[in-house]
């Protein structure tokens, strides 16, 4: 009877920490729409807003943290267990990062409209990409909450367009600047939350990729898109 409580309790344990971390991850998904629609809407209350909730994700990344390490103190976790934690430990690295980006797009929200420069012409691919970033994440969190393995194909796929997505950006943005040198100071801002939004891309197939590792026991951060599906779909 005590083996099988210290297993119940391990269980709700481990459920803790899971459920904060998709509180983690909800509150970055919200950062970043925030942070987005600060910036085309020139809601200068709203970047504040997305700048100053930036230490509710580090307070969270460190509360799973310690968590996760007091877990490994006190349970010592081996195999499927051992590579839960692992996972943990990595998707709230990646989370506290996105909302990093998130609030550097609020801080350039905030530049622009200090500096009357808020002529941006390529906010609405701006969005698109935010758009689509949120879809992975948004996938990527519900295959950790699963721990579903189907549908993370599909962020990896999501991440070639939006990179394919963000050089277009810069081609755009390189037109408007030899077109007219007056943009090259706002254009540069563009292309700082572009870029901020195409690593959210990236961390978002993070997290894709350690629930493959978590379920399927196989690390596919560096291999192609056949292999990938090839290990999910097996």
């Amino acid at each position: 009877m005590q083996t099988e409580h210290t297993f119940k309790q391990y269980d709700t344990e481990l459920e803790a920490v899971r459920a904060k971390v998709l509180q983690m991850g909800g509150l970055v998904e919200e950062q970043i729409t925030n942070a987005v629609e600060a910036l085309a809407g020139a809601d200068m209350q709203l970047a504040d807003q997305v700048i100053e909730r930036d230490h509710e994700v580090n307070g969270l990344e460190v509360a799973v943290d310690e968590d996760c390490s007091r877990i490994i103190a006190r349970r010592q976790p081996a195999a499927g267990d051992l590579r839960m934690i692992m996972m943990i430990v990595k998707t709230i690295t990646d989370l506290e990062r996105i909302g990093d980006e998130a609030t550097k797009i609020a801080r350039v929200a905030k530049r622009l409209h200090d500096s009357d420069r808020m002529y941006a012409p390529r906010f609405n691919e701006i969005k698109r990409m935010s758009q689509q970033v949120r879809e992975m994440l948004r996938v990527s969190l519900d295959a950790f909450a699963r721990l579903d393995v189907s549908r993370t194909v599909e962020v990896a796929r999501q991440d070639i367009q939006v990179d394919d997505d963000f050089r277009g950006v810069i081609r755009q943005l390189i037109t408007f600047m030899l077109e007219d040198p007056r943009t090259i100071s706002m254009s540069l801002e563009v292309l700082f939350v572009a870029k901020a939004i195409e690593r959210i891309g990236d961390h978002a197939k993070n997290i894709a990729e350690y629930v493959v590792y978590m379920v399927k026991g196989k690390d596919v951060r560096h291999v192609s898109m056949q292999e990938m599906e090839r290990e999910t779909l097996n």
